[in-house]
């Protein structure tokens, strides 16, 4: 019975109502509607009032409807008056709202808001003689998509394509409501253009009630685009605003022809010279990066054995050197298209030395020596003999000609800006002449002890080189010669003489050219005798040693006799003889002191010395 009172008396008081034209009226007030996230709660408030305030009714009747899905009728969630309140049952919200009332007004709780949830619902307000209204709010539901997932082809893209190409794909999931895709390229926007831009886009409801797109971009690309980047945006409704988010950017391969190419040499650095190994590469701005083909200018019907882009030259001659030029294989229709580039092979020749080899010239004569090399760069020219540099510049000019002018001039002849490149060459000169003595002196005197070797030394130099022969007048005792050698430019003889007398020699060196003399004289000086020997270094010394001794022991024998005299020792006018013989063994060299006298005179006086017992250096 009261099930029948809760469903049908409301609505026979409704209809009662319209029929007797009751005037009293209520206003109620509702949003248009009420966002809110899956899952979390709505509340929908319902506020109302009557016109006629002194008559506020007794009985108030408010129920809440909601639309069915898929269909325009309505069916009731809830009832409610001043006695009691009740969820309808066998809802889809049974057990999920929840209501509150006061004098104000109504409120609906939803709890855990499913999608299934965006409906209109209605608030119904019945104050029977006081009046009715109704009212609805349209309860709308969000859930934000996925990430967006971008992924661009694999394979390169050519340019040479009439229609648009698939360039990349974007995909949102799990989104409601429906999402949307913006592409862009370097952050601008692109827009669908017939002939240039093609986008597809494939929208899904997933069983969940979720949706999911799928967009396709369709390009048409062009050269530019090999830097390019591209990326998708997603944007979505949320209570209250609209959200985007943006994927990743990709870069997509682009074909395109060449249409520059450049060639250089990439080894070696700086100049080449002859024997050198030389590397050419090619490069062109074609995308996948094509083979190439090189000819040289010179005789373009021969392509030349290359590996890809580089063209290997080994080992490189004069005969290299010209214009090379590579070609792209990929050539499709563009205005011809190639690189060139001049490669000069430097050299340089073996010296060529005038005279040749070797060259003969008198003395006193003068002689221009020139060395040249052809080369492909300027070149410097420096002359050596013996390792000391004697001239410089391709002309060595020879004047007055002397023995030491004789020997090997050797030309290194050099590339400044390319110091590999080095050559040499060399002239031996002979200077042709008598014989030349070395020393100014052509007579030489010299002094030496009687008994002594001495040796005499001759150097002559000439060519044809010059014989030395001795002639020694004055020795009795044979000679004998203890140096005797050469070398290509002089003769050197020693020999060894006693000295036993004055003695005269003389050095005769001769050549076909003519001969040269030098005369030595020696002068024998007599000995002191003396049983110890001494060096000839010592004798001299020990000479005026003696000397000095003497001379001393005599002034002090001459005191003694004067002393002696004085205090009547030595009578004078005796007859007879008287003798003084004094002898002292001490030194090296005894010194004998005799004195004789007679009856009529007391002088002379008889000094001699001669050797004593033999004894050491530090005794004499």
């Amino acid at each position: 019975m009261a099930f029948l009172q809760r469903t049908f008396l409301p609505l026979f008081l409704h209809i009662c109502l319209l029929n007797w034209g009751v005037w009293a009226k209520v206003e109620l007030t509702m949003y248009e509607s009420v966002e809110v996230y899956l899952g979390d709660s709505a509340q929908i408030p319902c506020q109302y009032s009557f016109t006629d305030a002194s008559n506020e009714p007794s009985f108030v009747m408010i129920q809440w409807f909601v639309r069915a899905l898929g269909s325009n009728t309505r069916m009731r969630i809830f009832y409610g008056d001043q006695n009691e309140q009740m969820v309808d049952n066998n809802t889809d919200y049974s057990g999920r709202i929840e209501v509150t009332s006061d004098q104000q007004g109504t409120q609906l709780t939803i709890q855990d808001v499913q999608l299934s949830d965006e409906r209109e619902f209605f608030c119904q307000v019945n104050g029977l003689a006081a009046g009715y209204a109704e009212g609805k709010t349209h309860l709308r539901v969000f859930a934000p998509p996925e990430a967006p997932l971008i992924e661009g082809v694999t394979t390169g893209i050519s340019v040479t394509n009439e229609v648009p190409s698939k360039v990349a794909s974007c995909e949102v999931r799990n989104g409601f409501p429906k999402p949307n895709i913006t592409w862009y390229r370097n952050s601008m926007p692109l827009m669908s253009t017939p002939g240039h831009v093609n986008l597809l886009t494939l929208l899904t409801r997933e069983p969940s009630g979720f949706y999911s797109v799928q967009s396709t971009l369709e390009y048409k690309v062009i050269k530019e685009d090999k830097d390019a980047y591209f990326s998708c945006e997603v944007s979505f409704f949320v209570p209250t605003a609209i959200r985007t988010v943006e994927s990743n950017s990709i870069n997509i391969t682009v074909h395109y022809p060449t249409t520059m190419v450049e060639l250089w040499k990439e080894s070696p650095q700086g100049l080449v010279k002859e024997g050198d190994t030389v590397e050419l590469r090619c490069q062109g701005d074609g995308n996948p990066p094509p083979s190439f083909i090189f000819n040289r200018e010179q005789d373009m019907d021969v392509d030349l054995e290359s590996n890809g882009d580089v063209l290997t030259l080994s080992p490189v001659s004069r005969k290299h050197s010209g214009i090379y030029q590579c070609r792209p294989l990929d050539y499709t229709g563009y205005s011809e298209v190639k690189g060139e580039m001049q490669l000069t092979v430097h050299y340089l020749d073996p010296a060529v030395v005038v005279p040749k080899d070797s060259e003969v010239m008198l003395k006193g004569e003068e002689l221009t020596a020139t060395c040249n090399a052809l080369s492909s760069l300027k070149t410097s020219t420096v002359w050596y003999k013996d390792g000391q540099q004697v001239g410089k510049g391709n002309t060595l000019h020879l004047k007055d000609a002397t023995f030491e002018t004789t020997g090997e001039y050797i030309c290194e002849v050099t590339v400044p800006s390319l110091p590999a490149l080095h050559t040499s060459g060399s002239v031996h000169i002979i200077v042709q002449g008598g014989p030349q003595l070395v020393g100014v002196e052509q007579e030489v005197q010299l002094e030496e002890a009687a008994g002594r070797m001495v040796n005499l030394s001759c150097e002559a130099q000439g060519h044809p080189l010059p014989s030395i022969s001795w002639n020694i007048i004055g020795s009795q005792q044979s000679w004998q010669e203890v140096v005797s050698k050469a070398n290509e430019h002089m003769t050197h003889s020693v020999v060894s003489v006693k000295v036993t007398s004055d003695i005269s020699a003389l050095c005769n060196a001769s050549n076909d050219m003519g001969t040269e003399i030098k005369a030595f004289s020696i002068k024998a000086i007599p000995r002191v005798t003396s049983t110890a020997p001494f060096s000839p270094a010592e004798g001299s010394g020990v000479i005026i040693v003696v000397i000095i001794l003497s001379l001393l022991l005599l002034a002090i024998l001459g005191s003694v006799l004067y002393f002696l005299h004085k205090k009547g020792k030595i009578p004078c006018g005796r007859s007879g003889k008287q003798e003084i013989s004094t002898k002292e063994k001490t030194t090296k060299d005894d010194i004998v002191v005799e004195m004789k006298t007679n009856t009529k005179t007391e002088d002379a006086v008889l000094l001699k010395a001669v050797n004593g017992d033999k004894r050491g250096p530090n005794e004499q």
